[in-house]
């Protein structure tokens, strides 16, 4: 039976690493039926950190999906007569830095987000990260204020502290009964209630008692807060404002909270426990109530495969709505490998229906697939459905070629969806296999590995021959290895770990090259003449990959062969001329040329411009890039001084020092060349009392003398 998509919510789950969304997820789904038993991190048993490595470390990798019902609305938990059930597909995604990725392609795909905090904390390095990520989706989302039972927690600092460190409109939709031990339950401001939950049923169930009497006059001011944010938001509320707040009525409230919470005005703030069974269900209740479902988007854009080569300005948009009976489409924004299934796409249904058995077409393979089975997703069980509409998340196996961010759609009816976009990696190792055995078996555990996940790479060192293998970070590259051992049953030998450099040109430069053989019959001959720059910034930025203008007259070269020419170019770019590391950016205009009526050919110029693009390297003030690192520290104030001398001997730019909870914090930009090991160091530093996160922030220039050093390594004379 076909759903009604106003009642589903696709949501995810995010916070920085330890703020608490694993135990979350797991009382989720224990309120919501789907578990009889609440797993809990600190045992290993939590439901949704499936891979072994997370049970181990007790963090999350993987981004694991699941699929539940929850009834709204009910009277203290009873049903009544206009209760539904909800359908939620939640996503639960990982905090710490290395896995940004995850967190990325759901985004992508969902309508809404619960954003934890934890109490003690505050918003913390990878808050902010995830934070702007949501933005950049213009994801509407609420934040859970976690672990109210514990000591230093405190509700309202949090939600200031998101006001001013992610800007963004932070409202109390509740004030919290008791503080850390003495956490009990909830002020629910918008009924003007209080709640308090029942230990011995962990939770499930609760009473509505009278305001405490020390909280009536808090209550009364931040209820007047929350209803002055709506009516500025809701002009027509404004007038009922003006005139007498209590006029506005509890309906009148939801329904303009739910407006500006999906526009994204307003960010509701909800405090809980979800270890101590606080909150949770009242969270469900608001995610029902405030959160957008697919119906809240008017639909999806796309383009036809046939505009995918135009410019922007020239492609002639498709509107994709959330109705089954419209033309399908889906983005896949993840591939996992099961064990039992094999290669599993977990996607985003946008418009129509899927049947099991059906055929979709891939638009960046231009392929047909057959999907012999489609899979609602539990963690890493699999449950078989006959058919997914527009507005469900779900998995299907049967893929001969699927990457993240393909889109599937209606053969009838093509659609290139928005893709994804991935930072490239920052740091390598050099494995080799143990045993001769391991040879085989680690060239496809590697293959697997990199079409999961778009942001590890696999390439050979032309030099030394070596198999290198480049991730976010060190933890990133250490799980995959760790993966490789388990999964594949693949053991390996790791070099030290390495930067991923890149290369860079400065100023424009203009060559003539000339491609000839001719030694009797046929010969090659390719003649160009063009200018090699720094690519034309796009809003402030360097666009990725190749700017290509041609501006030959009178048919010089041939019109067939321009083509030839920009390829040579696109290829050539995936080495310098210094030391081989791949341009990221570049400008190149073909200016004129001549070719030979008989030994002309497209090779000719492509190979014209691999050699013009070496030869003009130097002239364009060609140079090495490294990665920056943005670091957080928190450390005790007698340890800053050593701290903040220690990152400028690594080349680092302090850029701000503040408080928080106590602590200071020291924010900077360090090389990450100059990282490795810095956690050992850190713990020396401060004698295991301050900690660190870093993730990427961009690449720079680097100084002359590291330069020179890069240059030798690669090429062999270190």
């Amino acid at each position: 039976m076909a759903r009604d998509l106003k009642y589903t919510r696709n949501i995810g789950i995010a916070a920085h690493i330890d703020a608490g969304k694993t135990t979350t997820t797991e009382r989720i789904l224990f309120y919501t039926g789907k578990s009889h038993k609440i797993g809990e991190v600190h045992d290993g048993a939590a439901t949704m950190d499936w891979m072994a490595q997370e049970q181990e470390r007790g963090i999350t990798i993987t981004s694991a999906a699941t699929t539940c019902e929850w009834n709204f609305p009910t009277e203290q938990g009873k049903v009544l007569p206009e209760t539904l059930p909800y359908h939620f597909n939640i996503i639960d995604t990982p905090g710490h830095v290395d896995f940004t990725v995850e967190v990325n392609r759901s985004l992508r795909v969902l309508d809404g987000l619960v954003f934890l905090f934890s109490a003690v904390d505050g918003v913390e390095p990878q808050s902010e990260t995830n934070w702007r990520l949501a933005d950049q989706y213009r994801v509407p989302r609420m934040g859970f204020v976690n672990k109210m039972d514990r000591q230093g927690s405190n509700f309202l600092n949090v939600c200031q502290q998101v006001r001013d460190m992610l800007k963004s409109n932070a409202v109390a939709i509740t004030l919290p009964i008791g503080e850390e031990n003495d956490f009990k339950g909830v002020v629910d401001l918008v009924k003007n209630q209080a709640i308090i939950w029942h230990d011995e049923t962990q939770g499930a169930t609760f009473d509505i008692v009278p305001i405490p009497a020390d909280m009536v006059d808090e209550v009364k001011e931040y209820r007047s807060i929350l209803i002055e944010e709506i009516a500025t938001y809701d002009e027509n509320l404004l007038e009922k404002y003006m005139e007498d707040e209590n006029s506005i009525t509890e309906d009148e409230i939801n329904t303009a909270l739910r407006a500006a919470t999906i526009d994204m005005a307003i960010i509701p703030m909800i405090a809980g426990s979800s270890f101590k069974n606080k909150g949770v269900q009242f969270m469900l209740d608001a995610v029902c109530k405030y959160l957008p479902s697919p119906m809240d988007k008017e639909g999806i854009e796309g383009i036809h495969p046939d505009d995918a080569d135009l410019l922007e300005e020239d492609q002639k948009k498709i509107l994709r709505r959330p109705d089954p009976k419209e033309p399908f489409a889906a983005l896949a924004f993840k591939i996992a490998t099961d064990p039992y299934v094999g290669r599993l796409a977990f996607f985003r249904a946008y418009s129509g229906r899927l049947d099991a058995g059906s055929y979709i077409l891939n638009t960046r393979s231009g392929n047909k697939e057959r999907i012999s089975r489609i899979y609602q997703m539990h963690a890493n069980k699999q449950n078989p459905i006959e058919y997914i509409e527009a507005g469900d998340i779900g998995a299907a196996v049967g893929f001969k070629d699927i990457k993240t961010g393909d889109t599937m759609c209606d053969e009838k009816h093509p659609i290139i969806l928005e893709s994804m976009k991935f930072p490239d990696p920052v740091i390598g190792i050099a494995i080799e296999p143990k045993t001769k055995a391991d040879v085989d078996k680690m060239g496809m555990a590697l293959a697997k590995l990199a079409e999961e996940d778009p942001t590890f790479t696999v390439r050979t060192d032309e030099a030394s021959g070596q198999t290198i293998i480049s991730g976010m970070g060190e933890l990133h590259l250490d799980i995959l290895v760790d993966r490789m051992k388990r999964e594949f049953k693949v053991e390996v030998n790791q070099g030290e770990p390495q930067v991923e450099y890149k290369e860079a040109f400065t100023k424009a430069a203009q060559h003539r090259e000339t491609y000839k053989k001719q030694s009797g019959g046929r010969g090659k001959f390719g003649d160009i003449v063009f200018r090699l720059e720094p690519a034309d910034l796009v809003d402030g930025k360097a666009p990725m990959g190749l700017q290509f203008v041609n501006e030959v007259k009178g048919g010089n070269v041939p019109k067939e062969y321009i083509p030839a020419v920009e390829k040579g170019f696109r290829e050539a770019m995936k080495a310098g001329p210094l030391a081989g590391y791949a341009v990221d950016s570049l400008k190149v205009t073909l200016l004129d040329g001549s070719f030979h009526p008989v030994d002309s050919d497209a090779l000719s110029f492509e190979l014209a411009a691999k050699m013009g693009y070496k030869e003009v390297g130097r002239a364009a003030g060609a140079v090495i890039l490294e990665p920056i690192m943005k670091i957080e520290v928190i450390t005790p104030e007698e340890n800053m001084g050593d701290i903040v001398g220690d990152l400028n001997r690594r080349r680092g730019q302090v850029n701000d020092m503040g408080d928080r909870n106590g602590a200071k914090t020291i924010k900077a930009d360090v090389p990450l060349s100059e990282m490795f090991g810095y956690v050992t160091t850190l713990r020396t530093l401060s004698s295991g009392r301050a900690t660190s996160t870093m993730e990427f922030s961009h690449y720079a220039e680097t100084p002359s003398n590291i330069s020179e050093a890069v240059i030798k390594k690669a090429k062999g004379n270190a």
